[in-house]
């Protein structure tokens, strides 16, 4: 195997695959990446049996071949390259030479034979997309997604198609994120789970233009994102997600609308009381003409009004502080409507065509700070 290719092009693309590599793995295969080189293309291609990505690099076929190289060790070497043309060659036993201007490496390889190569799926009926909408959908989810293994369900999020809307929904126990687009085409029905570390992994390599598309394939087992020359395949999460139409409620007995970056700034600005180790609300008192936000800690206390619009009843509540700044950060709105029902029972911000709903649990707060 030898071929020519482009430094930049060639560590673009070590990076993609970078993402299905597994730190450590008890098959030794799965921490290499494959170099595959047919008559006229070049693939690199990485697997860790969850999630499996395969990209085309752009460069000369002299000769062709195929050879697995451990991973961490030729993208160090490639990311520290001079900026020029890298000439890769392999001989019969897999020793691979990397040259490049005047650096010369060679490292051992070995044969791909073991190498859980990605399944060959079926692809039909691709849902297409654009790839800034689907880095945006990511972004405004999946941080509320749980990181506890022990529930594989809430580590995933829920992709619903009905007809041509797209609906994402992610949850940890404590919170609720849900976002709605509308797609250009009508599609079958279809309600997956999809694992978060892929859609976090994806939205990393996703380009985010507007112009730019990316096609979902489905199966039973499989999603595959398929995009600028790139094939990532996941595996989806086995189980039935949770029935989320019974928590959401429009009933409210008080709604506010507020100016998004004054609230964020504030919520933002009472957590600098907060110690790392410490869980201390954020203390919300629903007046008719303002809202005021108090924090205490035993660093602190923290006190601070902003101008709202009020309907219905003045309430107090208590919130993780974290879970507001999430939402609110992915909120492109000038101005949010929340909506209350009381201490107890979690509070909506959406908008009025519900494209996003972020549900957040309240928590107890001694009275005494009120």
């Amino acid at each position: 195997m030898k071929i020519v290719c482009s430094k930049t092009e060639l560590q673009n693309r070590v990076n993609i695959v970078l993402k299905a590599v597994p730190a450590k793995s008890t098959m030794p295969i799965l921490e290499c990446l494959i170099i595959d080189v047919k008559s006229d293309t070049i693939k690199l291609i990485a697997n860790d049996m969850e999630l499996g990505i395969e990209t085309i690099v752009k460069g000369e076929v002299i000769e062709t071949g195929t050879v697995a190289i451990n991973a961490k060790v030729f993208s160090e070497i490639i990311r520290k390259l001079p900026d020029n043309d890298v000439t890769i060659e392999t001989d019969g036993n897999y020793l691979t030479t990397i040259l490049c201007e005047k650096a010369k490496f060679a490292i051992s390889g070995k044969s791909s034979e073991e190498f859980p190569y990605l399944p060959k799926v079926e692809k039909q009926n691709a849902v297409v997309l654009s790839q800034f909408t689907l880095k945006e959908i990511i972004r405004q989810t999946v941080f509320s997604i749980s990181d506890n293994e022990s529930n594989k369900i809430m580590t995933g999020e829920l992709f619903e198609i009905t007809g041509n809307e797209l609906k994402v929904v992610s949850l940890d126990g404590h919170r609720i994120s849900i976002r709605k687009i509308e797609l250009k085409e009508e599609y079958e029905d279809i309600k997956v789970i999809v694992p978060g570390k892929t859609l976090i992994e994806v939205s990393k390599i996703l380009s985010g233009e507007f112009t730019d598309e990316v096609n979902l394939y489905f199966t039973d087992k499989h999603i595959i994102f398929e995009f600028d020359n790139t094939v990532v395949l996941s595996r989806l999460i086995e189980g039935e997600y949770y029935k989320i139409n019974q928590m959401l409620s429009s009933d409210y007995e008080t709604k506010v609308t507020i100016n998004k970056k004054e609230l964020l700034s504030c919520i933002d600005r009472a957590t600098l009381l907060i110690k790392e180790t410490e869980k201390k609300p954020i203390i919300v008192k629903i007046n008719d003409k303002n809202m005021e936000l108090k924090m205490n800690s035993t660093i602190g206390s923290m006190d601070e009004e902003i101008d709202i619009t009020k309907e219905g009843k003045d309430i107090v509540i208590g919130f993780n502080p974290k879970f507001l700044i999430e939402a609110l950060r992915v909120i492109d709105d000038e101005e949010v409507d929340i909506y209350l029902i009381n201490p107890k029972a979690p509070c909506f911000i959406r908008d009025k065509e519900e494209r996003y709903i972020y549900l957040i649990l309240p928590v107890n707060f001694n009275s005494a700070v009120q």
